[in-house]
C-alpha cells in the first residue's frame, strides 16, 4: 500500500480576524425586548445578550486556541480534498484504530472529552488493552477541511483517509448525527476494512420510504419522528433549500451565528432548559469560534443541501450500494434520552446487524461531550471483541 504524506498543522488565528470579531461584538445591536428569557421560540435573548458579553469581556480565544493545539493535528489532501484531522495514538499495547465523526452545529471539539478516554483507558478507569488510535477529521466544509466533498462520498475519503494516508488496513468508526451517516457508509461499502461501527442515533434518511409491514413500535417512532420535523425542523429545510441566504446574514454577525447554534445546543441536550448544566459558556463559544474564525458556516450547510437536493438515481444508488453491502459488519448503537429521535431496536435490525443496544438513562444528542465517560465505556465494551477479529 502507498501511504499519502499529511503534514503537521496548527491552529493559528490571525490577530486581524480576532481584532475584527472584538469590534462586530462590540457593536451588537440588541432585538427590542432582550428581558425575554425563555427558549420557547427559539435562543432565549437573554442569554445571548449575556454569552455576547461574556464573549466580548471574558472569553480568551488564544487560551482555548492552545488547548486545541495540544493534540495532534495535520491536515493531507485526500482524493481531491483537503482534510483537517486530529490523530492521537493509544497508549496499550494494540491500540485499535478508530475514526470518530462529527456533525452539526457540533465540530471536532464534539470529541475533546472522549479522545482522552478512549486514548489511555488505563488513566481512567479501564484497561490498557481496550486502548484506540483515535483520528477525528473535520467533516468538509467544517473547521480547517475544504468543502469539496459531498455527504454521499465522505464514508470513501474516510476510507482514503485511514487506509492511503495512516495506513491503517482494519478500523472500527463512531459517529452520531451525520457522524452516524458516514460511519454507515463506511460499513456498508468498505467492510473489508471496518470491524465494527457505533453509532448514536439511526441515521434519519431510513425513514423517508418506510416498508409496509412497520411494528407498532416503528409506527410510533415515525410518527414522533413527523412530528419532530414539523416542530423543530425547519432549520434544516433552511439549511437544505436556502442555504446561502442563511450563510450570508451568519458569516457577517458572530451574535447571530452565536444564536443559530447554541439553540441547537439547548434544544438537543439533556439540560433540563439551562443549557448552561450541560456546557459552559466558553465551551459553546470554543465551538461558535471554530465556525466564526475558518468563515465556514455557509459550507457546514452543505450536507443538508445534498440530501434536499438528491435526485432520484442518487437515491436508487444509495439504496442499491445498502442492498449490496456487507450486512456481517457488527452495529453497536447507544441511545440518550434526550436525543432528538427515540428509535427502536427493531427499526435498527432492519438495516443493520445489530450486536449492542445501550439506552442510557441521561444524556442528549451532543454524548460525547454531556456523557463521555458512560459512551466510553459503552465503546470498550462494543469494540472490545471484535480487535482481534481479521
Amino acid at each position: 500500500m502507498s501511504i499519502q504524506p499529511f503534514e503537521p498543522f496548527r491552529i493559528d488565528v490571525p490577530q486581524a480576524t480576532l481584532d475584527d470579531l472584538r469590534a462586530r461584538l462590540a457593536a451588537t445591536r440588541a432585538q427590542p425586548a432582550r428581558e425575554v428569557a425563555d427558549w420557547d421560540a427559539g435562543a432565549s435573548p437573554a442569554f445571548i445578550d449575556a454569552l455576547v458579553e461574556h464573549w466580548r469581556t471574558t472569553y480568551d480565544w488564544r487560551a482555548r486556541e492552545a488547548e486545541l493545539n495540544r493534540w495532534a493535528q495535520f491536515r493531507a489532501r485526500v482524493a481531491g480534498t483537503t482534510v483537517h484531522f486530529i490523530h492521537e495514538r493509544g497508549r496499550g499495547d494494540a491500540p485499535l484504530p478508530l475514526v470518530l465523526t462529527h456533525g452539526f452545529p457540533d465540530s471536532f471539539l464534539r470529541f475533546a472529552k472522549l479522545i482522552p478516554l478512549l486514548t489511555d483507558p488505563a488513566a481512567h478507569g479501564g484497561d490498557a488493552d481496550d486502548a484506540f488510535d483515535v483520528v477525528v477529521p473535520s467533516l468538509p466544509g467544517f473547521a480547517f477541511s475544504d468543502g469539496a466533498a459531498s455527504i454521499f462520498q465522505i464514508g470513501d475519503l474516510w476510507h482514503a483517509l485511514m487506509t492511503g494516508t495512516l495506513g491503517y488496513g482494519r478500523f472500527g468508526a463512531h459517529g452520531g448525527d451525520w457522524g452516524s451517516t458516514i460511519s454507515e457508509h463506511l460499513g456498508r461499502s468498505h467492510a473489508a476494512s471496518v470491524v465494527g461501527i457505533h453509532l448514536t442515533d439511526i441515521p434519519f434518511w431510513h425513514s423517508f420510504q418506510p416498508p409496509k409491514d412497520v411494528s407498532p413500535g416503528e409506527q410510533a417512532y415515525l410518527t414522533a419522528l413527523e412530528q419532530y420535523q414539523m416542530r423543530h425542523g425547519a432549520y434544516a429545510m433552511i439549511q437544505g433549500t436556502r442555504p446561502q441566504t442563511l450563510a450570508d446574514g451568519l458569516n457577517d454577525s458572530p451574535a447571530g451565528l452565536a444564536a443559530w447554534i447554541v439553540d441547537k445546543f439547548q434544544r438537543w441536550s439533556d439540560c433540563d432548559g439551562d443549557v448552561e448544566r450541560c456546557f459552559s459558556k466558553d465551551e459553546l463559544l470554543t465551538n461558535v469560534m471554530i465556525y466564526w474564525v475558518t468563515g465556514t458556516i455557509g459550507s457546514s450547510f452543505r450536507p443538508y443541501h445534498d440530501v434536499v437536493n438528491a435526485t432520484v438515481p442518487r437515491w436508487i444508488l444509495e439504496k442499491a450500494k445498502e442492498l449490496v453491502g456487507s450486512s456481517k459488519v457488527p452495529a453497536g448503537f447507544a441511545l440518550f434520552p434526550k436525543d432528538l429521535s427515540h428509535p427502536p431496536r427493531e427499526w435498527a435490525q432492519r438495516f443493520f446487524n445489530v450486536q449492542r443496544w445501550t439506552e442510557f438513562p441521561k444524556g442528549g444528542h451532543f454524548a460525547a461531550m454531556e456523557q463521555p465517560q458512560a459512551l466510553a465505556e459503552d465503546m470498550r465494551d462494543f469494540f472490545r471483541p471484535l480487535r482481534s477479529v481479521q
